[in-house]
């Protein structure tokens, strides 16, 4: 309410008051502090009195004159600071609001003494530990004496690659959490609304998107996931995700914020965007540079925005592009496989594909994945329907990789038996592709004496199997190459290909490199949410398609289930009890009424078979459905949303490929350092004279991954990279370790 509309009801109201409600004005003239109502001054005191305009602000809150919060500001005081004075004057009244008397200035614990002895301790290289010990107070005393620098390591060495100081010129200045969370609370507008201004620009729609502006904070919980932002830019989240959707509606939130939330979020394992309703929006707006994340709904909105585009085809055709030109070699051998994303809804009536998981045909859609050589993706593509492997490389998937390799560049493509065909063999195979899986079917058992023991190195990886080699010929005469692998229990594995130049241990290491993809499934299903579904939305299918007529399905079933049945009388007729009958369900027939019931089988069978020869075996959809039937699954936003988390997967596997050396053990353990690492603690200190923006970690599980953490932060930051939107580059700090 305005100062003129409370004069209205106020006219005494002097100049110089500011209004807190339309009961309640405040006077602040340098020596008077004056609460007014409509009847004039109800209380006043000076305003260097504390106590005094404490227990003003008490008695107004008392008295529901003015929302706190608003009374708080317009008195320069917290709103918690209010609160406590009103449970203060409940409880004990004027007294209570007495400040307690206060001891002697100065530390209690740190004295001069303290800081000296243990100093002389530091100067010696014993561990912070020791130091608390001797001194006689805790190891976060002495950790916040140095951080002060009221003590100084004398030879602190980091057992990573060394890094230079905090870019922070007042490391007290770093906002901690609980005063984070106070602030986020005390915002009018929102839980974390704080730069109200560009919000008002951006509703009238004079602000195109946010800038990134950092503070210094303390203990940001996920701020390790700024150690992936390098190989995400390097993937081209932003850059490709710019070209080809240019930008969003003017707004707070813009296209590289949207871009940077749901890739954070992928690395973050926050699966869904209702997940961030468990996460404070103002932490996970620190590491976008705003105040706070968006709202599901305002997130929901933008991927709605961008899916009306029609471009995630185009976005993830371009990143697929730009992945082919970056590691051209990994292109030599492909592996496909299909993978069903069920659904559970029962709105609309999906076809249905076999899903391995469950053991049984669900509805839902088909996606098939091309992954290159390290199995990393590279691109996937959605079935219209029901379209198997073998369609789907004919039609779709190897004219895509024809475009991405060149016209005359020969690649081999790994799959399973679902793509069996001897025929499409031969035409691969004179259109430039190899082809490597197994062989389907029956086959006699090699002699162990054509087994040899083969080993060497592939891909950086020492193997060794026990093979032989034959060539064989297919059922439509093309010659191929036949590796086996003999097991201890003396199975015998097939695979063909017909790669004449790759050595067969190679051969069979390919293949059965090939559980590589299904991890891939199922690492991206249980971590990255690859099967949710973003909307549940729905877009008119083609309805010319070709599906198996439905009522002749039924009657064949109807069929299958009388032969059966007159398969079973004609046992019992054989089979008669004594005395000439045969008991069938409850009744007992007669030799005469078996018969009978014989031939009406046998004449119910016969209608059948007219029926069904009547009907075609295919028909199109808009025959035996409704056209508002005829559906599909949403694609755009579900395309778009994949793209991102395929992204954010290659970006964690740029990262694991470089520290699985130094953890030297296996790729399981390097992906849950870097899980570890990504949901990590950190402080975010901006420099803007220096242009830096540091990353400083705070420790981890183990001096083993810390040293780890280390070693990553100094490879990332030979890069240097410039955190988007701003021109601070960023830099990062692995906690020190004593030797």
């Amino acid at each position: 309410m305005s100062k003129i509309q409370l004069r209205s009801r106020l006219p005494l109201l002097p100049d110089g008051a500011e209004v807190v409600s339309p009961d309640l004005a405040v006077v602040r003239d340098g020596t008077m502090f004056v609460l007014l109502n409509a009847a004039g001054a109800i209380y006043q005191c000076k305003q260097d009195d504390e106590v005094g305009v404490r227990l003003g602000t008490a008695l107004a809150v008392e008295l529901g004159l003015a929302p706190v919060a608003v009374l708080a500001r317009a008195c320069r005081l917290h709103r918690a600071t209010l609160h406590r004075d009103h449970a203060k004057l409940e409880a004990g009244g004027v007294e209570a609001l007495q400040p307690r008397k206060r001891g002697p200035k100065g530390p209690h614990k740190l004295t001069a003494t303290v800081l000296r002895d243990a100093q002389r301790v530091l100067n010696g290289g014993a561990s912070l530990r020791a130091v608390a010990k001797g001194a006689g107070v805790s190891e976060f005393a002495i950790r916040h004496a140095i951080r002060k620098g009221l003590l100084a390591r004398a030879s602190a060495t980091v057992q990573a690659a060394p890094v230079a100081a905090p870019a922070t010129t007042e490391d007290d200045a770093l906002v901690r959490p609980r005063e984070r969370a106070e602030q986020d609370q005390a915002c009018e507008s929102g839980v974390a609304v704080k730069r109200t201004d560009e919000r008002a620009l951006a509703r009238s729609g004079m602000l195109a998107e946010a800038a990134p502006v950092f503070e210094a904070v303390e203990a940001v919980p996920g701020a390790g996931v700024l150690l992936a932002l390098p190989a995400l830019l390097e993937e081209g989240l932003l850059e490709v995700g710019t070209k080809v959707y240019a930008g969003l509606r003017n707004g707070f939130f813009g296209l590289r914020s949207v871009l940077l939330t749901f890739a954070f979020m992928a690395l973050l394992r926050i699966k869904t965007p209702e997940q961030l309703t468990e996460h404070a929006p103002g932490e996970l707006g620190l590491l976008l540079g705003l105040d706070r994340a968006p709202e599901v709904k305002t997130l929901r909105r933008k991927l709605r925005e961008m899916g009306e585009r029609g471009l995630a085809r185009t976005f993830m055709r371009q990143l697929t592009e730009r992945w082919a030109r970056a590691a051209p070699r990994e292109l030599a051998l492909l592996y496909v496989d299909g993978h069903v994303r069920p659904y559970h809804g029962r709105t609309h009536v999906l076809p249905k594909h076999h899903v391995q998981q469950r053991g049984r045909p669900l509805p839902g859609t088909k996606d098939f994945h091309v992954n290159d050589r390290r199995a990393d993706p590279l691109f996937f593509v959605t079935a219209e329907a029901t379209e198997g492997l073998l369609a789907m490389l004919d039609s779709t998937l190897l004219p895509e990789v024809r475009r991405l390799v060149g016209p005359d560049r020969r690649v081999t493509i790994t799959f399973d038996r679902e793509g069996w065909s001897p025929r499409r063999f031969a035409k691969w195979k004179d259109e430039g592709f190899d082809i490597l899986t197994y062989r389907k079917g029956q086959q006699s058992k090699w002699q162990e004496r054509f087994f040899s023991t083969v080993e060497g190195t592939v891909g950086g990886e020492k193997v060794e199997y026990r093979l032989a080699e034959r060539t064989v010929t297919l059922s439509n005469g093309l010659r191929v190459r036949e590796i086996r692998r003999l097991t201890d229990d003396g199975h015998q594995t097939a695979v063909i290909t017909t790669n004449e130049k790759l050595p067969r241990l190679a051969v069979a290491h390919r293949m059965f490199s090939r559980w590589r993809q299904e991890n891939f499934f199922r690492y991206m299903r249980h971590e990255f949410a690859l099967d949710h579904l973003c909307t549940h939305e729905v877009e008119p299918a083609d309805p010319k398609r070709e599906v198996a007529h439905p009522e002749r399905t039924l009657l064949k079933k109807k069929l299958a289930n009388a032969r059966s049945s007159l398969a079973r009388l004609d046992d019992k007729s054989v089979n008669m009890q004594p005395g000439g009958f045969a008991r069938v369900g409850r009744r007992r027939l007669s030799e005469d009424e078996m018969d009978e019931t014989l031939l009406r089988r046998e004449e119910e069978i016969d209608r059948l078979k007219l029926r069904i020869a009547a009907l075609p075996q295919r028909v199109t959809l808009d025959r035996v459905l409704d056209p508002s039937e005829i559906v599909q699954l949403e694609r755009e936003r579900k395309v778009l949303v994949d793209a991102i988390k395929l992204i954010a997967y290659r970006a964690e596997s740029a990262l694991a490929r470089v520290m699985e050396p130094l953890l030297a053990r296996h790729e399981e353990e390097t992906r849950k350092f870097l899980k570890t690492v990504f949901q990590a603690t950190a402080d975010i200190i901006p420099d803007p004279a220096a242009r830096r923006l540091t990353v400083r970690f705070h420790g981890l599980a183990s001096p083993r991954t810390t040293r780890a953490l280390g070693e990553l932060c100094a490879l990332v930051n030979d890069r240097a990279p410039l955190y988007p939107g701003t021109s601070l580059r960023l830099h990062f700090e692995a906690p020190v370790l004593q030797e």
